[in-house]
């Protein structure tokens, strides 16, 4: 397994695990939308993007979103999505891009990564937990529809 940061080049093999990734959330498959959505945040720099390959067959990606906190007054990051293929699933392929994204955090100068997960997506959080994550228990998260 390699993982890598994603370049505007990886977005043909990026955008069908996005396009499933976003399924697995209950949206409808729109790889078009996908690919202009990862291309706009990979060209003006918005997000970061690392891949896991597998014999040059791209199977997971995270995306990070840089944020800042004030009360830290430091650099923090978003771990706003994960996803392995169904076929790649149980190979550590996830825990790897977790362990990925701290160690592009830390190089980066962040102070800390955070995430969010559904409710109901126990594996995902049975990984969170086994890769050193811990569940906020000070914070509620809250969030507003604009659209």
């Amino acid at each position: 397994m390699d993982i890598r940061r994603a370049s505007i080049a990886d977005l043909n093999s990026l955008g069908p695990l996005f396009d499933a990734y976003r399924q697995f959330y209950g949206q409808q498959s729109n790889l078009d939308g996908g690919l202009v959505f990862l291309r706009d945040r990979l060209e003006l720099e918005q997000s970061i993007v690392l891949m896991a390959w597998v014999d040059d067959r791209a199977v997971g990606f995270t995306q990070l979103f840089p944020s800042f906190s004030s009360a830290r007054l430091a650099r923090t990051l978003i771990l706003n999505d994960l996803f392995v293929s169904g076929e790649a699933r149980g190979a550590g392929i996830g825990h790897a891009l977790l362990e990925a994204a701290c160690e592009f955090g830390r190089a980066a100068g962040a102070t800390r990564l955070s995430l969010s997960t559904a409710l109901d997506n126990l594996n995902a959080q049975a990984l969170y937990e086994k890769a050193g994550w811990k569940r906020d228990s000070r914070f509620c998260a809250y969030g507003i529809e604009l659209t």
